[in-house]
């Protein structure tokens, strides 16, 4: 089922906004400062082609460990993210949610498109893990 899920939800807006994740991540990538950006984009890049089957995280709630994406660095990396790449990115997948909305069918990828869109904002802390490995202790952001 996840399959299927997968390659409608590339025709219905999947590709474009991973496109748009590419994007940031290689302009984030090239000024040096953005990889540790770079590296999470890339991450939710891969996450936005394909979700179904998979959960984005708090990465310290799945591991139950803190480390520096999880901690003060963290929220101001999250915030420098907003401000540089991630309200655009939401606004992208408001927009395709938007379009998917006001069809039957396109529903359940609209409502995916908008949980990507919170990730878009607030995306250093998470982690990408397949669905079966989410347990009640994490609190899932995108499990779509």
């Amino acid at each position: 089922m996840n399959l299927l899920l997968n390659v409608l939800w590339v025709i219905f807006g999947g590709l474009w906004m991973a496109v748009g994740w590419l994007l940031a991540a290689v302009i984030m990538a090239i000024t040096i400062i953005g990889i540790p950006w770079a590296r999470a984009a890339f991450n939710i890049a891969r996450y936005t082609f394909l979700p179904f089957g998979f959960a984005a995280v708090d990465r310290e709630g799945h591991t139950g460990e803190g480390d520096p994406g999880t901690g003060p660095l963290g929220i101001l990396g999250n915030v420098i993210w907003l401000v540089l790449a991630g309200w655009w990115l939401a606004i992208g997948h408001l927009v395709t949610a938007i379009g998917l909305g006001i069809t039957i069918i396109g529903l359940p990828f609209a409502w995916a498109h908008l949980k990507l869109a919170g990730l878009a904002l607030w995306p250093i802390g998470k982690i990408i893990v397949p669905r079966e490995m989410v347990d009640g202790r994490a609190r899932s952001i995108g499990n779509v």
